[in-house]
């Protein structure tokens, strides 16, 4: 009886995952169809105009069609960051494209889902061309400078660091770059789609072009500014010494780390409010720490569960955020409050969200806590 719960228990979990896999798969092939919307919005306000006033701007239909040239040239994009999805997991196939009229009409994308797509293309900009190069210096640089400082007496291949939250992968591979030894985990499919597409698909440097700030329709300065492309990948993702380790896990960071004394390090960038429940986080990190070993964070508590309806969020401020981790048993060797910092920002835009994060260095006890 018990067993044959368990395994009824198991295909719904499949079944869930299938949907929810062909359903992120389906906003991104949504991505043109939807983004043309807009467009064809913008035009019917324009054809609303009294014709003197649309005489006041005669490139306004000129810029949407070059508009709509970007969403279908970031939609090529798109199908290549797509293509062989089905088999990124240890060959597992999920049959996304068996019925793909049919999985869109069942499985339609969310407005949601359609935001993480356009974030995704911006995610590229952050992690992977030159654009995004002063966004990685206040986040990551950081970070990087803390490990270094902190192995500086180690060799760096016997260094195992863990970055939780990895996105698309930049930070660890510019760990892995520097000879230790790396592992990123990220839960998020649109996340996972895109690394795999640049970390393994991308061998030359500045090889593809994204408009990523084309659904930006307000605060530009320039009509040229919303039709601004980006080239990446600004380095070769392949480029990494002969005896890198270097890898990227797909799952939720709870339930894929439960190995103690694992890591000598773990490094978390914009990761720590990404929790439903930020003390569960802290405990997994310090067990997996190994005795002695470090856990570096850097961003801010955004809390991106919160206030969204049937999600538990426990939003925390950082002076009960540290209690919490002291409480938990690290020692905070060093705190950093008030570092500007911004993400997935579009530097031409008038409107500009900073972030004023904090960074700290944690240690775990080489000798267990005492009660």
């Amino acid at each position: 009886m018990a067993d044959d719960v368990d395994e009824i228990e198991k295909k719904d979990e499949e079944q869930a995952e299938k949907e929810h896999f062909i359903r992120i798969l389906n906003a991104f092939k949504f991505y043109r169809s939807h983004s043309m919307r807009r467009v064809y919005t913008a035009e019917k306000s324009f054809n609303g105009l009294p014709q003197h006033h649309q005489e006041f701007i005669p490139q306004f239909l000129d810029n949407l069609k070059t508009i709509q040239t970007c969403i279908t040239h970031n939609y090529e994009i798109i199908r290549l960051i797509i293509k062989d999805a089905e088999c990124m997991f240890e060959n597992k196939t999920h049959e996304a494209d068996d019925k793909p009229e049919e999985n869109l009409k069942q499985m339609p994308p969310t407005n949601f889902d359609m935001d993480k797509v356009k974030t995704t293309l911006k995610q590229i900009v952050r992690d992977w061309s030159s654009t995004g190069e002063e966004e990685r210096k206040m986040c990551y640089d950081p970070v990087i400078a803390e490990v270094k400082d902190i192995f500086a007496d180690r060799d760096p291949s016997t260094v195992g660091i863990l970055v939780p939250g990895a996105g698309l992968g930049r930070l660890a591979f510019e760990f892995a770059k520097s000879g230790y030894r790396c592992q990123g985990n990220e839960w998020s499919l649109f996340m996972l789609l895109a690394s795999n597409f640049v970390l393994n698909k991308c061998s030359e440097v500045d090889c593809f072009t994204l408009y990523p700030w084309i659904h930006q329709w307000t605060n530009n300065k320039m009509s040229a500014d919303q039709i601004q492309p980006v080239k990446f990948p600004d380095v070769n993702p392949s480029d990494l010494p002969p005896t890198s380790d270097f890898s990227m896990a797909a799952g939720d960071f709870l339930e894929v780390y439960q190995t103690p004394d694992a890591y000598d390090c773990v490094a978390t960038v914009f990761f720590l409010d990404t929790a439903h429940n930020v003390i569960a986080y802290i405990e997994t990190i310090y067990d997996i720490l190994k005795p002695g070993g470090y856990w570096v964070n850097l961003g801010p508590l955004l809390y991106h569960y919160a206030d969204i309806e049937n999600e538990t969020s426990i939003e925390l401020s950082f002076e009960e955020v540290k209690k919490v981790i002291k409480k938990i048993g690290f020692v905070i060797q060093k705190e950093e409050t008030d570092i500007s910092t911004t993400y997935t920002q579009n530097p031409a835009s008038m409107l500009q969200y900073r972030y004023s994060s904090v960074m700290f260095v944690c240690q775990k006890p080489k000798e267990p806590k005492t009660t």
